[in-house]
């Protein structure tokens, strides 16, 4: 069990973190209102988030950010609804055929904002352009399929070479993002990222590079009129200066910002903080080839120091949830009965012990500077136990591309990361971090990945759920992570604004409604 005694308290965690990283500073604009007359117009609707969108071809982007743009101008073949049911879009149905093909029936008297008709022909093109080695996509959802078959004006088949239960759900996002054909060949594929066609909500108006993303609702949408008649999409880089420009009025929604700089707005006149659960996680990577980290005990023991229920506390504002293993919640294959380890000091200085290490040890933990809050945090956590973890803060690209790059200790021993599993099936987030032979995987156990390939091979969910099951209770005893928490959507709003994310968070904004302030 935890042992208060030895525990620090909230306050004295938050003092030590901000004596190594400097809270956000926040300018005097955030002292007042802009006026009332300075409002803008009703129903226009601006959003801020951190970077601007890659490309406005969306078979050119695999990432959230030119995703939270995509997704109001274009529409895919499914969806997650605000209850976080993968629900109908393009697609009204679709059905397993066989182990390798999947049917899905389209919907009728859809057209893309240029007139031209949706169909199965457009479903087909866009896929086998996704496909296409020449467009050099960037997604990889679709690594499975292997054609698209036309069955008749509305209905398609999609063939895979091997089962994927998943499927329908990675047509919800970056997969199954239907473009215009007939377009496309008329203006190219410069032109078209220039000026995209869609079925979307939103229909494009204007870029501004690195300013802002202007966008239409087009009231005639075959899922009815957007709530609001513009939308902007504003790049803000400093989250300063984003909370500034909500202060003044000059945005009506600020994105992607952290609790902890959310915290530092709380009582503001005028503003609203919300937050909402959300699918991204955090967990520790363990090099499991490391001469300390190889002995489960040690890993366990790495576990049952580290407070998170007092992580979330101290350093998240409360807005997250503690995830057990590597599944969250809300995704397909979580399993409640596998509890989260016990807060046991006492436990994890035994650990350390029998596995040789009375007095602890040292060791490194590389964080990307975004997260140095959290970073810091742990580390405090973990030396109660005696584990002396110096803390290194990388740039985010810098980060980035060590993670993903071939060499798996490229990283150091403990490095702290977080996945967004958007398909809200557990294989998202174990797909790249727990078989063996994965890119990112750093722990070989025959009895995991055997356990994946169940998993992964079936589309039976029963034994999906069975196999995911199997695979938390091996993940929890064998501790190849330190299983942290899933963190929530925070949306910092002036008072005019209305809207609620669905756990994956990605910036649909056509259910949004704003009103005179």
């Amino acid at each position: 069990m935890t042992d208060p005694s030895s525990g620090p308290s909230r306050r004295a965690l938050l003092r030590g973190i901000a004596a190594a990283v400097p809270l956000l500073a926040l300018g005097p604009a955030l002292t007042a209102c802009a006026p009332a007359a300075d409002r803008p117009p009703t129903r226009l609707l601006r959003v801020s988030q951190a970077s601007d969108p890659r490309s406005m071809d969306p078979h050119k982007v695999a990432d959230i950010v030119s995703m939270n743009a995509l997704i109001n101008v274009f529409d895919c073949l499914t969806e997650r609804t605000a209850d976080n049911r993968l629900g109908p879009r393009l697609a009204t149905s679709w059905t397993a055929v066989t182990d390798t093909r999947w049917r899905f029936t389209l919907r009728r008297g859809v057209r893309f904002h240029n007139g031209e008709v949706f169909d199965a022909r457009a479903v087909a093109f866009s896929i086998e352009r996704l496909l296409d080695p020449a467009t050099a996509s960037p997604i990889v959802e679709l690594r499975y399929v292997t054609g698209v078959e036309i069955v008749d004006d509305h209905t398609v088949d999609i063939v895979t070479d091997r089962p994927d239960p998943v499927l329908p759900a990675k047509l919800s996002l970056f997969g199954g993002v239907v473009v215009p054909p007939g377009y496309l060949r008329e203006v190219g594929e410069e032109g078209f990222a220039a000026a995209p066609v869609g079925t979307g909500p939103f229909r494009f108006t204007e870029w501004q590079r690195s300013v802002a993303l202007r966008l239409t609702a087009v009231p005639d949408h075959w899922a009815g009129p957007p709530g609001v008649e513009r939308l902007e999409l504003q790049t803000i880089s400093n989250p300063a200066s984003a909370l500034a420009a909500l202060q003044s009025d000059a945005v009506d929604m600020v994105t992607g910002l952290n609790p902890d700089a959310a915290l530092q707005l709380q009582g503001y006149r005028g503003i609203a903080v919300a937050n909402s659960p959300g699918i991204r996680m955090s967990y520790l990577s363990l090099d499991t080839t490391d001469p300390v980290l190889s002995d489960v005990r040690v890993r366990r023991a790495l576990n049952h120091a580290v407070d998170v229920p007092l992580l979330i506390d101290a350093v998240l504002d409360g807005k997250a949830r503690e995830v057990p293993t590597m599944i969250p919640r809300e995704s397909f294959g979580f399993d409640p009965a596998v509890a989260p380890y016990s807060r046991d000091l006492e436990r994890a200085r035994a650990l350390l012990a029998e596995a040789g290490h009375p007095d602890g040890f040292s060791t490194t933990l590389t964080a990307s500077s975004a997260d140095a809050m959290v970073a810091q945090a742990v580390a405090g956590l973990l030396a109660r136990a005696g584990v002396r973890a110096e803390v290194e803060l990388l740039d985010p690209s810098t980060y980035s591309s060590r993670l993903t790059s071939d060499n798996r200790g490229a990283l150091g021993p403990v490095y702290l990361a977080a996945t967004t599993g958007w398909t809200l099936d557990g294989q998202s987030p174990v797909q790249s971090n727990v078989r063996s032979d994965r890119r990112q995987s750093r722990w070989t156990d025959p009895r995991a990945d055997a356990l994946i390939d169940r998993e992964e091979l079936s589309i039976d969910p029963a034994a999906r759920t069975a196999a995911f099951a199997e695979l938390q209770e091996l993940l929890s005893d064998e501790a190849p992570f330190v299983f942290l928490h899933q963190l929530d959507a925070v949306l910092i709003t002036n008072e005019r604004v209305s809207w609620t994310p669905n756990v994956v968070g990605v910036l649909a904004m056509a259910t949004a409604e704003v009103r005179d302030g």
